[in-house]
């Protein structure tokens, strides 16, 4: 909403009167059609083309949990783009990777970080881990509309709950349905691979290096079987992104340490094509 100080130099009133702790009640009230899901889209023939992302994966440890992207999106049979970032922090101690229509992804990842930041601000104390997830839910249900002409977004939310002090992750469908994983946890075009993967190499006591390469794993597992996921590109340095969060924070992993666990997978796989999982972590 744009603030009209020309006439005034002063805020619309709207600004100054106290209100809902959400900003998605606010900009539905004064200025609905700024809403992602509040816009008309105009007739089309069959499913719109537009980028899209895959594959996101997640798995928690002791003290914490990891989430994690490849970086292609594509576009039908296209490789769109080599280097999307698809994980996103929400706020400190959460984190969301995104699946879908890219475009509209990264915008309901930036409302949702606004959503977050404003009920803070509002309420003087952060949203509960569960509450984080209920918000999400509700923004993926108001971009139905979207979903059913093609413009899908279903994302996987994972951070530290500070309260039971541990990692817990949740995903969606795209009616804003939630349900929380336990464990590990993948969507996108290559989630069964990948939660394959996972699924062989999970254990409870995994540490953060461990649940570090596990997630590396199953993108390169995923992409080995799935055109539309993106694995390492040595040639071009583009790496998965790596997220850990814990009870210290959100923290992205640098390059460096991307591309270290990369490059130990990939020499694995040069030693031994077959990739036994117990020589994998």
């Amino acid at each position: 909403m744009e603030a009209n100080t020309r006439s005034t130099g002063r805020l619309p009133a709207a600004f100054l009167t106290p209100g809902s702790s959400s900003f998605m009640d606010f900009l539905s009230e004064h200025q609905p059609e700024m809403l992602p899901g509040n816009r008309q889209l105009p007739p089309t023939q069959g499913v719109i083309e537009a980028p899209h992302g895959t594959t996101i994966v997640a798995v928690t440890f002791p003290g914490g949990v990891v989430l994690a992207g490849d970086r292609r999106a594509t576009m039908g049979n296209i490789i769109a783009q080599r280097d999307i970032e698809k994980v996103f922090p929400a706020d400190e101690y959460s984190a969301v990777g995104i699946a879908g229509t890219a475009g509209l992804a990264v915008e309901m990842v930036k409302l949702f970080q606004l959503e977050l930041e404003h009920f803070e601000k509002v309420e003087g104390a952060q949203l509960s881990l569960e509450g984080k997830a209920n918000r999400l839910s509700t923004m993926i249900r108001s971009n139905l509309g979207m979903a059913m002409q093609g413009l899908a977004v279903v994302p996987l939310f994972a951070g530290y709950d500070v309260d039971r002090e541990k990692g817990r992750i949740f995903s969606y469908d795209v009616t804003g349905g939630r349900s929380e994983e336990q464990g590990y946890a993948a969507t996108g075009s290559g989630s069964i691979f990948a939660r394959g993967a996972m699924k062989k190499l999970f254990r409870d006591d995994l540490n953060e290096a461990e649940a570090t390469t596990l997630v590396v794993q199953a993108l390169y597992d995923a992409a080995d079987d799935d055109s539309a996921t993106g694995g390492p590109d040595v040639a071009r340095r583009i790496y998965p992104i790596v997220t850990v969060i814990t009870e210290d924070g959100f923290r992205r992993l640098g390059d460096e340490e991307s591309s270290e666990i990369a490059r130990s997978i990939l020499e694995r796989r040069l030693e031994q094509p077959d990739g036994p999982r117990a020589a994998l972590l």
